[in-house]
């Protein structure tokens, strides 16, 4: 199945283009011990410290993902 990744990119590329590193994964119809979301947030945290800006889709799964692990 595919599912969204989550990816660093350059800012002049196109949206399915090339990237520079995948930092997680989404998955909407995961279901048993399939995992639905997983981000490196440590590669998150580096990517923004160098200037990249999380879309808004990004962002909130990136705080969907700290708050489910917080809870944990």
């Amino acid at each position: 199945p595919r599912f969204p990744n989550i990816v660093a990119a350059a800012a002049g590329t196109r949206r399915d283009g090339r990237f520079i590193e995948r930092v997680g994964f989404y998955n909407p119809v995961a279901s048993g011990a399939e995992q639905p979301l997983r981000v490196a947030f440590d590669r998150v945290e580096h990517w923004a410290k160098n200037g990249a800006q999380l879309s808004p889709t990004v962002a909130r799964l990136v705080g969907e993902a700290k708050a489910k692990t917080a809870a944990a």
